[in-house]
This record gives C-alpha cells, structure tokens and sequence, in this order.
C-alpha cells in the first residue's frame, strides 16, 4: 500500500522497504513537538502528536490516498496498533476517558461508506482499552472539500461545522480527538473548541500523519 509493489509472503499490507522508510515524528516524546505548535496559544490541549510525517508523493500519501479513498481500512488499523505501542508510555494518555473520531458529515458519509480514521480509532480503542465514542461529535452541515481554500478561510468554514452532543454524563471528561491529516490544524481546532463547551473537558489531538512542507 505504501509503494505498490508485490508483498513477500511474510509481509502484511505494508512491505518491508516501506516501513523501514516510514517518516516517524516520535511526537510522542516531545513535549514542544510540530503537532503541539499547530496549537499552541488558540486552544488548550493536554497532549498532541502525529504519527507520521506527510509528504507529496511519497510513502504516507499512498497509505492515506488508500485508506482514504481505495476502502483500504486495515492500513488504518495496522497504523494504530503500531502507534498504540508508542502512545501507551504517555502520562497524558493514561488520563483519556474517550477516543473521538473527527466525523464525517451524513452524505459524505454515504458518498464514502466509512469514515477513514475509524479503524485506526477502533484499534487505539482496542489497544488503549480507552472507549470509542463516534456519537458526541457531529458535523452539522455538509461542506466540499477544504483542500484549495486558504487557511484563514478553512478555519471560518471549519468553526461553523462541529457541534457536540452532550449530556451531564459527558462533563469532566479527557477527550482524545483522532483525525487522519493535519495540514492547517482547521478542522482539529473547531473541533477541540466544540468538545471543550462540555463542563470541565479536556481534549488531547492525535493524528496519523503531519504535513511537513
């Protein structure tokens, strides 16, 4: 999946080439991490790292492109049961009460058929023991792409399109909010903002990949 390449026998989903090639961020111990300054001074997080870095044209791009848009859902989930093993050392992360997928809106839900950073969710969930909860956040209207519009535009379209669904059972939880790609830090922010209305949250950011430019 990383480079379209014939797998070994004993290869699963990524070949052995690859993954010696993944771009690691090791986010994870890095307090002043690339991830972390995407939010630093707009909106308190307790923890945040990228798995991987993103670059055009290479290894991570082909796993995304597939996860994403090839109904390739295992990469998501072999992805998250390596990042598990990382994420398990983080103090911040032995604090997380639930793991919150960055939805999808209905149609694109239905364009799509799933939602692509649900298996690397379920597999963190797995891993963690931390529940999965893929019904508090919601996105409120459908909307295109954000790919080609400007940050500053990303980021008004963004904060217009999240809403949480909360009851006082929801208040004084740490929530661990999961997407695939960080590229503005747009989307993660509307959502962080919304989940924080909830009485005495807390919200922590992972993502399988960074765009480094």
């Amino acid at each position: 999946m990383g480079c379209n390449s014939l797998l070994l026998q004993n290869e699963k989903i990524i070949c052995a080439e690859c993954n010696h090639q993944l771009p690691y961020t090791n986010h994870h111990i890095l307090d002043h991490n690339d991830t972390t300054k995407k939010f630093y001074g707009i909106i308190p997080i307790e923890f945040s790292a990228s798995m991987l870095y993103f670059h055009h044209k290479g290894i991570v791009q082909n796993l995304i492109h597939n996860l994403k848009y090839k109904k390739h859902e295992e990469i998501g989930t072999l992805l998250g049961k390596w990042y598990a093993k990382d994420l398990k050392s983080v103090a911040n992360i032995k604090t997380v009460t639930e793991i919150i997928p960055v939805p999808l809106h209905k149609k694109r839900l239905k364009e799509r058929g799933y939602n692509q950073v649900t298996s690397f969710c379920e597999a963190l969930s797995e891993e963690l023991q931390i529940p999965l909860n893929n019904k508090l956040l919601y996105r409120s209207r459908y909307s295109k792409t954000q790919t080609k519009k400007d940050k500053e535009k990303r980021k008004e379209v963004s904060n217009a399109l999240f809403k949480v669904n909360f009851t006082e059972a929801d208040s004084n939880n740490h929530f661990l909010l999961i997407d695939d790609v960080l590229t503005s830090g747009a989307t993660l922010e509307a959502c962080a903002k919304a989940l924080l209305k909830i009485p005495n949250s807390k919200v922590s950011i992972v993502t399988i990949a960074y765009t480094q430019s």
